[in-house]
């Protein structure tokens, strides 16, 4: 049985190029399989200081709440996809 080659090494390059650029952003390799090629990566969370927005809610009467909950969405865990399709294009998605 033959073996075909999904990709070039032109488009894997670039899947790797992609790749490093994601991991330099603080993501972490948590799946990985160079078959398909496809990496699932992770984001953890940063820590907010909730007495300290707490004290700016309160000073501000509640109109800090909007910047706090906007923080608590924004940082939480995240999880994408990072793979490379039939045509050669790198592609991204975000996991559940």
């Amino acid at each position: 049985m033959k073996s075909y080659q999904l990709t070039n090494k032109k488009d894997f390059a670039r899947f790797q190029q992609t790749l490093s650029d994601k991991i330099r952003n603080g993501f972490i390799i948590i799946e990985k399989n160079d078959k398909l090629p496809y990496v699932v990566l992770s984001k953890e969370k940063k820590q907010i200081n909730s007495s300290f927005h707490l004290a700016l809610v309160l000073a501000t009467l509640g109109l800090w709440s909007i910047i706090w909950l906007y923080l608590v969405i924004s940082l939480r865990k995240k999880k994408i996809l990072v793979a490379l399709d039939e045509d050669g294009n790198v592609f991204e998605e975000k996991c559940l």
